[in-house]
């Protein structure tokens, strides 16, 4: 285990295992703490409720037993493990006189929401790979997306993101800090590493080498998808299918983007005030919205998944469209 040194009152502690950090970012809803709590806890269940439901009727429908289902499934459940990242916690502060939380809860929760964020990032990825094989070598799909490939490229979504999460927090476990007080909601990587008593370059370094390889990697994104407009151009099949599959998930990922480098820019450079409440939002969004909104604009966008959850609810037998 590391050790960590807090100072105190101008001291430092010398065992880090009874440290805790406080938070500060509900400071402002002190009196409104039930209306919050219920409106974070309906959050949160109808983010697992509409994430379930896709993932169960995914699964239970052998018909949608096709890659673009199963990496929108992988997602939804990355969405699920993302929210409750957040979720718990806030719900237990809200209730709470005292808003603290533990050193190792604190690297816990770091590992937990830089992991769902990578997670998230390399699951559009392999969506976005997924849909330029489909539209742009639609006879050479199968022979590409195959189960193998598929198990594979699941793997690498997890594997590689938890392997850069790991990384950064065995870095920020590693600093002496001399402060615990967090001025947001949850515990992040970089408002952990500012209390260090010591340099902080290397932590620098690799956040930004993260940011840098992760921005690429959404301008690679963008790069593919103008080839797939390209294609949707030429083809009015292929328009369609372009608009229902693709055009929610580029905006998906623009907004998950943006949010997540403007909460990254604010955490280094912003100050208090305004600045403060606007870090806030941003950080609630990346964490909240995402979860909620993609199986909507994945999932019920998609005419196989929309008319089996409406079968499903109604007890009708309907006609189902071609499949995409």
């Amino acid at each position: 285990m590391p050790r960590v040194i807090v100072m105190i009152m101008g001291g430092v502690l010398e065992n880090h295992s009874d440290t805790v950090f406080f938070l500060h970012g509900l400071n402002e809803s002190a009196s409104s703490r039930q209306i919050y709590f219920s409106l974070a806890l309906a959050s949160y269940v109808v983010t697992l409720l509409v994430n379930v439901t896709l993932i169960v009727t995914v699964c239970v429908e052998k018909t949608l037993h096709e890659p673009i289902y199963i990496f929108l499934c992988n997602l939804c459940f990355n969405g699920i493990f993302g929210a409750s990242t957040f979720y718990p916690k806030l719900l237990s502060d809200l209730l709470a006189e005292a808003h603290v939380i533990s050193y190792a809860g604190c690297l816990t929760q770091i590992f937990a929401v830089y992991g769902y964020v990578f997670c998230e990032f390399a699951s559009l990825t392999i969506m976005a790979l997924d849909r330029y094989v489909a539209i742009c070598w639609p006879l050479r799909y199968r022979a590409v997306m195959t189960p193998r490939m598929v198990a594979q490229l699941l793997a690498l979504t997890w594997c590689l993101p938890l392997l850069e999460t790991a990384i950064g927090v065995g870095l920020t476990a590693r600093l002496p800090l001399c402060g615990r007080h967090i001025h947001k909601l949850f515990c992040t990587n970089w408002v952990v590493v500012k209390l260090s008593c010591v340099d902080t370059t290397a932590n620098n370094i690799y956040g930004f080498a993260l940011i840098f390889l992760h921005i690429s990697q959404a301008g690679l994104i963008v790069v593919s998808y103008g080839h797939l407009v390209h294609a949707a151009v030429r083809s009015q099949s292929v328009r369609r299918k372009f608009v229902q599959t693709c055009m929610p998930h580029l905006l998906t990922l623009l907004i998950f983007t943006g949010s997540l480098v403007f909460d990254a820019l604010f955490s280094r450079y912003g100050g208090g005030g305004q600045l403060q409440i606007l870090q806030n939002m941003l950080a609630v969004e990346f964490l909240v919205v995402p979860p909620l909104v993609n199986p909507v604009i994945y999932g019920i966008n998609l005419h196989q998944i929309r008319w089996r959850i409406v079968r499903n609810f109604t007890q009708k037998d309907v006609a189902l469209p071609d499949s995409h």
